[in-house]
């Protein structure tokens, strides 16, 4: 029987993939997740990545896509990304590796996932002959990911909201001078917090929701924890083809990414470690040591992606934690809405210290691990993937760590260039970024507005 997709608060209909694809959000509120977590297929080191993320993904959207129509959109899919291994992973010192997620358009993780989830939303729309409004809240990249990926599909319009100045120029123009007749930008006078709530309030809003076809790209979409999966497999297999435990350093917002890593970990992979990076905004690593949650004001950082203090994905962790507890999840995630502080219970707590170390870096410790890195290695990074590395060295883990690099440090000119003195240059692609005309409306954080506006693009 084909899997199905429950919601973490237990109050939503169970649902098949395709579903889960167009929900996004639970009508409950919650995420949705897989009933059952499949055992991972035989991977080999040398098994191109279109075709391991073809048996890796297939349990997880069987009975919506056969594994011939999900191979020749992970093929189509991969088919854009600029080198042949598509997430390359290199050695940076004995023990130390870097898995590369920065080949795909938009020169953020966030591609190698949005660009599958486009495809197979194009397809399952076609099939239904429906027309959705994908609403999505970025930091950063997934916005621009996501454009990029779903820019002229003729049964999709694309709202993006981003937080009004607290995101790089690069990522900022990388979204608003796409001239997709079906692409809108919607800058919000807040953090991603605000944009990331006003997501989630529009999903709430049944009505709303059921008037506009409201889709999500966000990482509360399964789909995108789903795709990530497995970059996760294919570099372990590339340090340790045998088979033997690797660990992983995730540069941490949403808790998406290595959340991705947990669910390799549950298919079988073996994970000694995730470590949980975190820059000042360091709500998850607050936790790690204390096992309470805690939100407080968001802080401008050099690592902007990751300023976020209500990182949603968290949820579905601590849903597997409580041993899918869906009531007890519902009633702490309202606790910690209305209060801004819950402490979880202690079984959970311990649970999730078993395999999760956290970490944090501050802006200085940033600038100073971008400038040794490029000294000892030549390699250069940008500031969330620096977070991530001196995370990495931190971890007592004994087994090799792999490092993910999460953006090209061309999306973050200023930062790395205070660190090691000269101005990474874009691709060639994007050679005309800062002289091509920008489009986007700016809003207030206010619900009515994002209502108003989408229903305008609706018209």
């Amino acid at each position: 029987m084909p899997l199905t997709y429950v919601s973490t608060r237990g109050d939503a209909a169970e649902l098949g993939f395709a579903d889960v694809l167009l929900a996004g959000l639970a009508t409950d509120g919650g995420l949705y997740c897989p009933t059952e977590i499949p055992p991972l297929p035989t991977i080999t080191a040398d098994m191109p990545y279109p075709e391991a993320a073809t048996a890796i993904l297939a349990p997880y959207v069987a009975g919506s896509f056969d594994e011939v129509e999900l191979g020749a959109i992970v093929e189509e899919a991969y088919g854009v990304f600029g080198h042949p291994d598509v997430c390359p992973v290199v050695e940076l010192e004995d023990g130390q590796y870097l898995l590369d997620l920065t080949r795909g358009p938009t020169l953020a993780f966030k591609d190698i996932a949005l660009q599958v989830v486009a495809r197979l939303l194009d397809a399952e729309l076609a099939r239904r002959q429906e027309r959705v409004t994908v609403l999505g809240a970025t930091s950063g990249d997934t916005g621009s990911a996501a454009i990029n990926a779903l820019a002229g599909r003729e049964n999709i319009e694309v709202v993006i909201l981003h937080p009004h100045d607290r995101v790089s120029a690069v990522q900022r123009r990388q979204m608003t001078t796409v001239t997709a007749a079906n692409v809108h930008n919607l800058a919000v006078a807040g953090t991603f917090d605000d944009c990331q709530d006003l997501v989630k309030g529009a999903f709430a809003d049944a009505e709303f929701r059921a008037e506009v076809g409201l889709a999500a790209v966000n990482s509360i979409n399964w789909a995108r924890v789903m795709c990530q999966i497995v970059y996760f497999v294919t570099a372990a297999r590339a340090v340790r083809p045998n088979g033997e435990p690797v660990s992983f350093s995730v540069p941490t917002g949403n808790f998406g990414n290595v959340l991705s890593g947990w669910y390799a970990k549950r298919m079988g992979l073996a994970v000694d470690r995730l470590v949980v990076a975190s820059n000042r905004n360091d709500v998850l690593t607050r936790f790690f040591e204390t096992g309470t949650l805690e939100t407080r004001t968001v802080e401008p950082s050099l690592s902007p992606s990751m300023d976020i203090q209500i990182s949603s994905n968290f949820e579905r962790l601590l849903w597997e934690a409580s041993g899918r507890d869906s009531a007890a999840v519902a009633e702490l995630m309202v606790e910690l809405r209305s209060a801004g502080r819950v402490t979880v219970p202690d079984s959970w707590y311990r649970t999730v210290l078993d395999e999760f170390d956290g970490e944090r870096l501050d802006d200085a410790g940033t600038v100073a691990e971008v400038a040794s890195t490029y000294a000892a290695t030549s390699c250069l990074v940008d500031p969330h993937t620096a977070v991530g590395l001196e995370a990495a060295r931190r971890s007592p883990a004994a087994t090799p760590m792999i490092t993910l690099a999460t953006a090209d440090p061309a999306k973050f000119p200023d930062a790395v260039e205070s660190a090691v003195g000269f101005h990474p240059e874009l691709p060639a692609h994007l050679h005309d970024l800062f002289e091509l005309p920008e489009r986007f409306d700016k809003i207030d954080n206010d619900q009515a507005e994002v209502a108003a506006a989408i229903r305008k693009i609706r018209r």
